[in-house]
C-alpha cells in the first residue's frame, strides 16, 4: 500500500500497516524520505497496481488529494478496533487502534474514525469526516460530509451534524447541527 501524506497521521498509518507500506507520495518537493521510505511526488504510472491511503488530517485537503488520486484505494483498519460484522466502511477510510463501532452503523469514504472513538449503533458518517480520538456519538447520529468531530466531544443520540461542520474538542452537542457551523462547549453553542 502507499501512503499519501508524509507527516504525523502518515507515520500512525504506517505504524498500522507495517511491512505492507511500499512507499509515500507527498506534495512537499523538498522531501524525498520519511521513515525510511521514499517520498515521491504523485504520479499515477508509479505503482499504478497497489492501492493507496491518504493519510491526511484536514478534510478539506484529504478530499482535494482524493480528487487527484487515479490509483484505487485501500482502508486501514487497526487490529484493535471493534466493530461490528453489519458496518459498512466506504474505500479509503481509517478506524485507528481502540475504536469501538456499533451494529448498523455506516462510514462514509476517506473518513477517519481515530483514536478509541466510540460510535454506537445505526450512526451514518459522511464521507471525508474526521471523528477525533476518545470522541462519543451516540445511537443513530448522522453526520454530514467533511464534518469534524473535536477531541472528546459527545454528540447525544438522534442528532443531525450537517455538511463541513465543526465541532470542538470536549463540545456535548445536544441538538442538530447546520451545515458549515462551528459549535463549541457544554451545551454546544454555535459561534
Amino acid at each position: 500500500m502507499i501512503i499519501y501524506g508524509a507527516s504525523g497521521h502518515g507515520k500512525v498509518i504506517a505504524s498500522i500497516m507495517g511491512g505492507a507500506v511500499t512507499l509515500f507520495f507527498d506534495d512537499n518537493q523538498n522531501m524525498k524520505e520519511f521513515l525510511n521510505f521514499d517520498v515521491l511526488p504523485y504520479d499515477e504510472n508509479v505503482s499504478s497496481n497497489e492501492r493507496v491511503v491518504v493519510a491526511i488530517g484536514d478534510n478539506i485537503i484529504r478530499k482535494q488529494v482524493v480528487e487527484k488520486v487515479l490509483h484505487s484505494f485501500g482502508n486501514v483498519r487497526h487490529p484493535r478496533v471493534l466493530i461490528d460484522k453489519s458496518v459498512i466502511v466506504g474505500e479509503g477510510s481509517q478506524l485507528l487502534q481502540g475504536a469501538v463501532i456499533q451494529v448498523d452503523t455506516e462510514i462514509g469514504k476517506h473518513t477517519i474514525v481515530n483514536t478509541s472513538a466510540s460510535i454506537d449503533h445505526d450512526c451514518k458518517i459522511g464521507d471525508f469526516c474526521h471523528i477525533a480520538p476518545n470522541a462519543t456519538l451516540c445511537g443513530n447520529v448522522s453526520i454530514g460530509e467533511g464534518s469534524f468531530v473535536g477531541a472528546g466531544a459527545t454528540i447525544i443520540p438522534g442528532v443531525k451534524i450537517g455538511k463541513w461542520a465543526i465541532i470542538g474538542a470536549g463540545s456535548v452537542i445536544l441538538k442538530d447541527v447546520p451545515d458549515n457551523a462551528v459549535v463549541v462547549g457544554n451545551p454546544g453553542r454555535m459561534l
